[in-house]
């Protein structure tokens, strides 16, 4: 599995996970990739902030798929998140619509919902991803 951050002609950013390079460039090739926000089909892979490269890549200047663990890969995500998404805790459906309708600036964000917050977002439009948070332990 491969995930790719990417790009419509628009400007609208968005990941899509593929089994490899060639399903990604087939797929996009035939115009099966498409922007959750504007649909448009026309999408390229923009530089991710997380890559895996094998050890001699970087000297023949292409990417190399590295296989990791589940476990490690869930942990390198959650790493990221940590990393780049406010925590506002209990009061992300309250943050997030005030930041779909343009109240506060747009950034990223995380936190926790209720089944009636999460239904609530989805009706108002605002775009949301759960992600399981892992316990790990010691």
């Amino acid at each position: 599995m491969i995930i790719y951050d990417l790009k419509c002609e628009k400007g609208h950013r968005f990941e899509g996970w593929f089994k490899d390079q060639q399903a990604w460039t087939l797929q996009n090739s035939q115009k099966l990739v498409s922007c959750p926000i504007c649909s448009s089909s026309n999408v390229d892979i923009v530089p991710s902030s997380i890559t895996i490269m094998g050890k001699d890549s970087r000297a023949a200047g292409k990417f190399q798929e590295k296989e990791i663990s589940p476990l490690k890969a869930l942990q390198v995500l959650h790493q990221y998140i940590d990393k780049n998404f406010e925590d506002v805790g209990e009061k992300f459906a309250e943050v997030a619509l005030k930041i779909h309708s343009g109240e506060e600036e747009k950034r990223n964000i995380k936190g926790t919902t209720t089944p009636q917050e999460e239904n609530n977002l989805k009706e108002e439009g605002v775009q949301f991803i759960k992600i399981p948070m892992l316990k790990m332990d010691s």
